[in-house]
């Protein structure tokens, strides 16, 4: 999450200007007016510095997974993007684009930039603009997702900047999929599952957290964040399973929703009643236009479990982690503006408030940190055989040499 965006929702003492999860929240990323900083989790409470850079500020870094590769964008040059292979401590290419870059999102097989009025596919392989999608409706936040599967390779945008349209694109096809209408106001987040059948999407209303099925645009859950109060999301995250997605806003809770058939919930039918006393009240106070039918009531579930944040109105993103060899169970982590990561323990069987359990410091000076080593990085850690395959592979095709340079009119 590009933390300087015009939104609001920033703290101006902070050096922080990103904060991020990769794609299946082994690692977070974060951005600095001095550098970046990338961490990996050696279990669902521990994170370990894995690598830091001070040559550069950095607005938006994005990681592959737990691999090398990073995607690069600087405060002094917004319009640039760099590839970066930091064990290697090489530049792979860049990329200049016609204005100011948003967000980038990617997986092992795209890489995609996201302007105010457009995006770039770029093969991830050897980093060609296989596809552009040029004049979609005005995007200033840079909303878009990426699914994280290999097989299921699907980006999500705005299909429209009054209402709650989403466009399914398949970056793999370079095709249209499919236009799902989610929310009436205009959407404030995105997320696929980890498998890319799922998608959640909230407006920026922040009342309503809806998941749709991606193929047929279809509703399967519809989730109150809150009744009266309205807030803006920056944040949904799908645990591993797909079974618990959380929610993070401006707001001091971070909501987290089981993804179960009502009928199986036993917190459902005991809930079904406060939603209904709350939806009275909201008609009473003028708040809400009609009481919903009884049967829309109860499929309109509140949140499983809830975690309290030391903070409101700050920017910060959310992640559920469950790490099954330690025994530790479900963790809940929250990134914030403010520089800390917060890490709450989530009952999975009771839900209810979490508990924190531990923070970590994540703006500490850059410059107190020992110098890079001989090859110019600090490693503590590899990723996967998969991630380091990628990597190769695309270092490999590039070649050695200096780092390609191509300019990319909107």
């Amino acid at each position: 999450m590009n933390l300087l965006g015009a939104e609001g929702g920033g703290d101006l003492t902070s050096n922080l200007t990103f904060v991020g999860f990769n794609q299946d929240s082994s690692s977070l990323a974060v951005g600095t007016k001095l550098g970046y900083r990338l961490y990996t989790f050696s279990d669902p409470e521990k994170i370990e510095l894995n690598h830091e850079d001070t040559t550069e500020n950095i607005c938006i870094v994005e990681r592959l997974f737990s691999s090398s590769l990073v995607a690069l964008v600087s405060l002094s040059s917004p319009r640039k993007l760099k590839v970066y292979h930091f064990k290697r401590n090489t530049e792979i290419c860049n990329y200049c684009y016609g204005n100011t870059i948003l967000a980038v999102r990617l997986n092992r097989q795209r890489l995609v930039v996201c302007l105010e009025e457009s995006l770039y596919i770029h093969n991830m392989r050897d980093m060609k603009v296989l596809h552009t999608i040029k004049n979609t409706p005005p995007n200033p936040t840079g909303l878009c997702a990426l699914s994280a599967d290999n097989d299921r390779c699907l980006l999500a945008y705005p299909g429209h900047s009054s209402a709650g349209e989403v466009q399914i694109f398949d970056a793999c096809a370079l095709t249209n999929k499919i236009t799902i209408t989610a929310h009436d106001n205009p959407l404030a987040a995105l997320a696929f599952d980890p498998s890319g059948l799922k998608l959640a999407t909230a407006s920026d209303k922040g009342t309503i957290v809806r998941v749709h099925d991606v193929s047929s645009g279809q509703m399967l859950f519809e989730f109150r964040r809150g009744y009266a109060r309205c807030a803006t999301i920056y944040s949904l995250s799908f645990s591993s399973d797909s079974t618990l997605l959380c929610a993070s806003s401006n707001t001091e809770t971070v909501h987290i929703f089981k993804l179960e058939d009502p009928k199986d919930s036993k917190s459902n039918q005991e809930q079904g009643s406060t939603w209904l006393f709350g939806a009275i009240k909201d008609a009473l106070y003028g708040t809400a236009s009609a009481i919903p039918p009884i049967n829309q009531a109860f499929l309109q579930d509140r949140s499983f479990a809830h975690a309290k944040l030391p903070f409101c109105g700050l920017k910060n993103v959310c992640a559920i982690c469950t790490d099954n060899k330690s025994g530790k169970g479900t963790r809940v982590l929250v990134a914030s503006v403010d520089g800390f990561l917060y890490i709450y323990d989530l009952n999975i069987e009771e839900g209810g408030e979490c508990t924190l359990i531990k923070q970590h410091k994540l703006d500490e000076s850059l410059e107190s940190v020992p110098p890079p080593t001989a090859q110019g990085y600090l490693q503590t850690g590899g990723g996967s055989r998969d991630d380091q395959s990628e990597e190769t592979d695309i270092a490999a095709d590039f070649g050695g040499g200096s780092p390609r340079t191509f300019l990319l009119n909107q």
